[in-house]
């Protein structure tokens, strides 16, 4: 019976806490938004070449399924591109966090066969790394 009671207070005292709390509305995230310092995440995408085929069919199957066209997705900012040699690609995006899906997407239908795909979430550390250096000269 306590138990029961209890149940029921706390029931009316979480429901009566709800009603009296102010409403928040979340608004939709922005698809197209600009990244920010207070919105923006960097992105360390892999992309492994399928080393089992030549470069020139890998080429040909992601002009087939448009990746050259999609990626990265307008407005998606690159911070580095590069070619690791014996793995494939690694491309650093800056990007609203309300963008990543997309990103993701992109990928998936677009690079997926030719690549397998790992992401890692980033941050620039260079100067906090040049100055901790620097401060220990």
């Amino acid at each position: 019976m306590r138990m029961a009671v209890l149940a029921g207070v706390l029931a009316f005292g979480s429901g009566a806490a709800a009603q009296t709390a102010s409403p928040q509305i979340a608004s939709p995230p922005a698809e197209n938004a600009a990244p920010t310092a207070d919105n923006a995440v960097m992105l360390t995408v892999f992309l492994k070449h399928d080393q089992s085929r030549p470069l020139s069919e890998l080429n040909a199957q992601l002009q087939r399924q448009g990746y050259y066209k999609a990626f990265p997705p307008e407005g998606v900012e690159v911070v580095s591109w590069y070619v690791m040699m014996g793995i494939g690609q690694v491309v650093t995006l800056r990007l609203p966090a309300s963008r990543l899906r997309e990103v993701n997407r992109t990928l998936e239908n677009t690079a997926w066969g030719s690549y397998r795909t790992e992401f890692y979430p980033t941050y620039d550390y260079k100067a906090i790394g040049i100055a901790a250096h620097e401060k220990a000269q």
